[in-house]
């Protein structure tokens, strides 16, 4: 849970400056948001949880 909120607030954060320096417009990262929204709801959502979540234990274990 807390890695899911870490990473919802991350991408967020990189969607608003994007938007803020021009590099990505309105319309567009509101489609994207809404993909993402959508995505999240379909079979591949275990997948993609279970990847994030490899992801996150590869790169904790590096530092280590």
């Amino acid at each position: 849970m807390v890695i899911s909120l870490s990473l919802v607030l991350l991408f967020a954060i990189v969607t608003v400056v994007l938007i803020r320096g021009g590099t990505l417009k309105a319309g567009p990262a509101v489609v994207a948001i809404l993909f993402g929204f959508f995505l999240a709801q379909t079979a591949m959502q275990d997948d993609i949880n279970s990847f994030l979540t490899e992801i996150t234990r590869t790169i904790s274990a590096i530092g280590t």
